[in-house]
């Protein structure tokens, strides 16, 4: 079976080479990678690392923790990096997070739109991280309605039903990830059991969110096949019957 992980954090993996994450994911059929950019000083490093391995794509976004970094310099940055290489696969990951709120609210919504409308100019798809910050997500998103091109992800979706109810209208990916194996969030199971397995796409999100059974343990992109296993248990079907819905679903996504 062909998998994807497709969102990881490499350059945040310590314990291991990253040619060696690599080679370890792949060794399990985890044969593409997207490694994941999430502020002005990792722009760089996840470019050069997807520019290393055949296998590894990446993205150029500013996470809403560090919103409040982003400014126009930063922008063209992306914009450069982007441009410059095809392994820049999305933009992303960008959004609103209302759990930490690193960042004020008012400033992570200017900054999320203001990187939206970068995926619209460059024509990427788009990584989205929601934490307790639904409506004002929709609310946002709602003003770029016709205008994003390309697919949306909603990275580890765990999220109410309106925000399920509003990426399933519009025809987003749903990121799912370890978090689905942990006990308590049932409501996310049985919104998962109601998605299409067309709407969906797996992740590690590594080194975070490691999923059972491997809890307690640093997260790594050779986990996939276990959130695979996961997901076709919670659809009752079996594993070749998700695989290769799910790849192609990933392939989808970043147009590869």
């Amino acid at each position: 079976m062909r998998m994807m992980d497709t969102h990881c954090h490499l350059d945040r993996l310590r314990k291991k080479e990253i040619g060696q994450i690599v080679g370890d994911a792949l060794a399990v059929g985890v044969d593409k990678l997207v490694t994941v950019a999430v502020d002005p000083d990792n722009l760089d490093t996840c470019l050069e690392i997807s520019q290393k391995f055949e296998n590894v794509y990446c993205s150029q976004g500013v996470h809403p923790h560090d919103a409040k970094d982003y400014n126009l310099g930063i922008q063209e940055k992306i914009k450069r990096n982007t441009l410059s290489s095809f392994k820049v696969v999305a933009i992303g990951e960008i959004g609103l997070d209302y759990f930490y709120e690193h960042t004020p609210r008012e400033v992570q919504r200017e900054v999320f739109a203001a990187q939206l409308n970068l995926a619209v100019e460059l024509d990427k798809p788009v990584i989205i991280h929601s934490r307790d910050a639904e409506e004002d997500t929709i609310a946002v998103l709602s003003q770029f309605r016709g205008s994003l091109k390309k697919p949306v992800v909603l990275h580890s979706f765990s999220s109410n039903e309106s925000l399920w109810e509003f990426a399933l209208e519009e025809n987003f990916y749903l990121g799912l990830n370890g978090m689905m194996t942990f006990l308590k969030p049932e409501n996310l199971r049985n919104m998962i059991r109601k998605t299409p397995l067309e709407s969906i796409v797996l992740e590690t999100d590594a080194p975070f969110l490691t999923p059972v059974p491997k809890r307690g343990k640093e997260n790594w992109p050779e986990y996939i096949p276990h959130i695979l296993a996961f997901l076709a248990q919670l659809k009752e079907k079996e594993l070749h019957e998700v695989a290769p819905i799910v790849y192609q679903n990933s392939l989808a996504l970043f147009g590869l």
